[in-house]
């Protein structure tokens, strides 16, 4: 090994060789032939150069392994970097320009084990620009078709969606379109520019992911005029900022964090409440959903988002995150926590699912203990439940319910037997014991509880309708007359 390991990334362009730039092509020269590498093969100027003697080793195998493309990008870079201290120097050549829409670039350039350099290329955008007539000072935007729906949210005018390489992907531009356009709006479709089989075409938004056979080099052009694509929530982030500004409402702009918290726990209470009004099984099943149930859940979602709204444009004033930033956020997150589903891990069932969550979690904390913060902020009977879950994560057997049935009877007897000083916390072993009993049941606590005193209200009321109609003041009546109304009300 000769130096430091380095990589010397080059732009392939577009399409054939006669488009890949002089000094690309001597770099590629200059290495030996195992030190030269190409991300995929499923470029034209890839057989072009072969022809004329510069044969790449490409990653296309990686594609076949990995099980996302977050991974094939993370492999490719290891890969090349182990290569790089091996023989010194390597070449790595891109699609198109090293500097545009190439993870495999940025993850090199974040790396500390090698040193980069990057030899531009022409790009795709520079051809799109030329065939679709456009001027990227004109205020033209690009966003990646994978990741349409986020990156082009709020967006108005041209947009260039790159990376339409599926017919997913073209699905999922279409849906997030129609959001805002009519169905006939015309969608340029640009595919394989540069090459000798290039095509340019128009198509009604509503066929796109019909007649269109999309490939690796197939990008679209839409001019959506002033209607901002699916622009709702970028809305209601800008009437957050609106409230919180210089002729804003007073109210909201003297608002912290702080002072927001009780809010937060109101809004999730209320829609925890609209969601107990849904049938136990819902959305599955075949019972009858109360007239205005969703209703309500939507309207106390909403005022639930909007805590998470203003939250966020307080830390934007800060600079500390964003809405994307936390949406982003809880995306990974879930990647990563879903490893059955977005990796090779495999699982028996739904409790094998929790107990990688809880280890996934705890590493991502760095090895804290798995209860740590329990009871700190939550209501005791969820904190109760959380505790049970974590311990069975790490295989503290959990009782089946004859003996979690047991644990209650035991429970409740040491009640019956404690002092006055040891009251209370047989009181709570009661609790906790009841706690279990749901868990080995499959049942949530908290719910059952709340449909208890939801039924124990509604009797209360049907108790106060019969005492209504005859004329009974109960606080006046015996008790006697009240438990024999109480006994009528009894559903």
């Amino acid at each position: 090994m000769s130096g430091a390991a380095r990589v010397v990334v080059v732009g392939l362009g577009p399409a054939g060789a006669d488009l890949v730039l002089p000094a690309a092509r001597a770099a590629i020269a200059a290495v030996e032939p195992q030190a030269r590498f190409v991300r995929t093969a499923r470029h034209p100027a890839v057989d072009d150069l072969a022809a004329s003697g510069l044969v790449l080793q490409s990653f296309d195998a990686v594609y076949d392994v990995s099980p996302d493309v977050e991974s094939v990008y993370r492999t490719i870079v290891e890969r090349l970097v182990d290569a790089a201290r091996l023989d010194g120097t390597v070449v790595y050549a891109v699609p198109g320009s090293p500097a545009v829409a190439e993870r495999t670039v940025v993850l090199l350039r974040e790396h500390p084990g090698v040193e980069v350099e990057e030899i531009p290329g022409v790009s795709f955008v520079d051809l799109v620009w030329s065939r679709a007539r456009l001027d990227p000072l004109a205020g033209a935007r690009l966003v990646d078709g994978h990741r349409f729906a986020v990156d082009a949210a709020g967006l108005v005018g041209v947009l260039v969606v790159a990376q339409c390489d599926t017919r997913d992907a073209l699905s999922e531009v279409k849906l997030a379109l129609l959001d805002a356009l009519d169905a006939s709006h015309d969608v340029v479709v640009l595919q394989r520019l540069g090459c000798i089989d290039e095509a340019v075409v128009t198509v009604a938004l509503e066929d796109l992911d019909r007649v269109v056979d999309p490939d690796h080099l197939t990008t679209l052009v839409v001019d959506t005029g002033t209607r901002a694509v699916a622009p709702e929530v970028a809305r209601l982030v800008e009437l957050a900022r609106r409230l919180r500004g210089p002729g804003g409402c007073p109210w909201d702009a003297a608002q912290t964090h702080h002072t927001l918290r009780r809010h937060v726990l109101e809004e999730a209470y209320e829609v925890a409440e609209a969601i107990e009004a849904l049938p136990i099984d819902a959305p599955g099943g075949a019972g009858d959903v109360p007239l205005g149930a969703y209703d309500d859940l939507a309207d106390e979602l909403g005022d639930l988002l909007f805590q998470v709204v203003i939250h966020t444009v307080l830390a934007e004033e800060r600079a500390a995150f964003t809405l994307a930033e936390v949406a982003e956020g809880i995306h990974d997150k879930l990647v990563r926590r879903h490893p059955h589903v977005f990796g090779d891990v495999e699982v028996r069932d739904a409790d094998e699912v929790v107990t990688n969550w809880e280890q996934i979690k705890q590493d991502e904390r760095g090895g804290a203990s798995l209860v740590a913060g329990i009871g700190t902020g939550l209501p005791a009977l969820l904190a109760a439940q959380k505790l049970l879950r974590k311990e069975a994560s790490v295989g503290l057997a959990a009782p089946d319910a004859p003996a979690a049935d047991e644990g209650l009877r035991a429970a409740v007897d040491a009640l019956a037997a404690a002092g006055p000083d040891q009251v209370e916390a047989a009181l709570g072993r009661v609790l906790g014991a009841v706690v279990a009993v749901g868990r080995a049941r499959g049942l949530d606590g908290e719910s059952a509880l709340a449909g208890w005193v939801r039924r124990r209200r509604d009797r209360f009321q049907a108790m106060e309708a019969l005492a209504t109609t005859e004329r009974v003041d109960l606080a006046a009546a015996s008790a006697e007359v009240v438990a024999d109304l109480w006994a009528r009300a009894a559903p």
